[in-house]
């Protein structure tokens, strides 16, 4: 550690030194130009100074040689004496940059007990010390970089406003067409009583599933003369699907594609029509089925067709009956194998899973055949309710 030196050092010391007058005195000295004020403090310290020659061992400070004049003269004439002009100078001014010698051991002294070798030996105060100064990091010359004007970015203020505004147009168009088709929407699905009822998770299940449905339709085909008390049987397999339940129907011949509905609580329409790969819808047909009606037969009401060829293709009315058969799973059909045209039917096989659980054989066949007697009284030749009245059409049993 080093200690301060020149003006820096002797400015610290008198400061301290004054303050430390005051306080052992009791006396308060002015600090001002006035050399005056600094009188008695000159004194104090030129009792020490004037003895520095006899005190270089004992209070640690360099060696200063005696004075030699003979003639007894007194302050502020001896060899050592400190004034308060060179008091003022130092302190006030400042204007001291090389203090005497004697002046800077007298207040190590008068402060510390020791001169400044002594005080350099053991430090007590570190206002005297010279505080050590991070090393100022390495400064290089600035280096001038000729920056090339950026392409302009962004977007013009008028652009940026004209573009905000066609967005803005553009989504309140949209989300009028959006609201204008809500509307048609729900117009449409109050004017056609589109699912006027939410069904209850129980006719949920008592509806999804794979259906029998037999049906008396081929008795009406004038273009068949074997029609007499002929039935075909058709698989359902019907989904439900948010609210409402959408099916395939399987025939012997073609397949209906359609949906179903709850109309009110067990009461339920169904709407299909022949599947195709037109635009058009070809013959429409409704029912009308009591979900709730003690089983496993449940008659239905429907508005049908004979689905004869041609101009002979006709609308009826017509009885046919639904069986479930269960649930879940999936149905697909056999096509194309030897089994087909072994029994001239279409083979619809029902699978959970990996595992077939049945499989239907679906194909026209007589009345007679039908092993229950209350299925086949629903499916006879009275099951069929003609548009107008036609003699023959139906085939009916001869009555004795």
């Amino acid at each position: 550690m080093q200690l301060k030196t020149g003006k820096e050092e002797i400015v610290c010391l008198l400061t301290k030194v004054l303050e430390q007058f005051e306080t052992r005195t009791g006396q308060s000295v002015t600090r001002n130009s006035n050399r005056k004020n600094y009188e008695e403090v000159a004194r104090k310290l030129s009792d020490i100074s004037n003895n520095l020659p006899n005190t270089a061992g004992s209070l640690q400070h360099e060696v200063y040689p005696p004075d030699y004049n003979h003639k007894n003269l007194e302050y502020p004439f001896r060899k050592y004496d400190i004034t308060g002009n060179q008091i003022k100078d130092a302190y006030f001014n400042r204007i001291v940059a090389n203090p005497r010698s004697f002046l800077v051991d007298a207040c190590y002294i008068y402060l510390y007990g020791v001169g400044r070798k002594g005080f350099e030996a053991n430090p007590v105060d570190a206002d005297l010390l010279v505080k050590e100064e991070a090393a100022e990091p390495e400064t290089f010359p600035s280096v001038v970089k000729v920056v090339s004007p950026a392409p302009p970015t962004g977007i013009p203020t008028k652009i940026f406003w004209s573009v905000l505004l066609i967005l803005l147009l553009a989504l309140g168009f949209l989300f009028y067409q959006w609201n204008k088709t809500s509307q048609q929407l729900s117009t449409i699905q109050k004017d056609m009583q589109l699912l006027p009822y939410t069904p209850t998770q129980a006719e949920i299940d008592s509806l999804e599933g794979i259906w029998l449905c037999y049906t008396g339709s081929p008795q009406a085909r004038i273009s068949d003369n074997n029609r007499y008390h002929m039935v075909v049987s058709n698989i359902l397999d019907v989904k439900y699907k948010d609210g409402y339940f959408t099916f395939i129907r399987y025939g012997a011949s073609f397949d209906h594609v359609g949906y179903m509905q709850f109309e009110a609580p067990w009461l339920v329409s169904i709407r299909s029509s022949v599947k195709n790969n037109k635009d058009s819808i070809e013959s429409p047909r409704h029912s009308l089925m009591r979900l709730n009606s003690p089983g496993p037969f449940l008659p239905v009401i429907s508005a049908s067709w004979n689905f004869d060829i041609g101009p002979r293709n006709q609308i009826i009315g017509i009885r046919e009956v639904y069986e479930k058969q269960g649930g879940g799973g999936k149905v697909e059909e056999v096509i194309n194998t030897l089994e087909n045209a072994s029994c001239r039917c279409k083979i619809i096989n029902w699978y959970k899973g990996p595992a077939k659980v049945k499989s239907f054989y679906l194909r026209n066949e007589l009345l007679d055949s039908v092993p229950n007697e209350r299925l086949k009284k629903l499916l006879d030749e009275n099951s069929i309710l003609l548009r107008e009245p036609q003699q023959g059409l139906v085939i009916e049993r001869d009555k004795k």
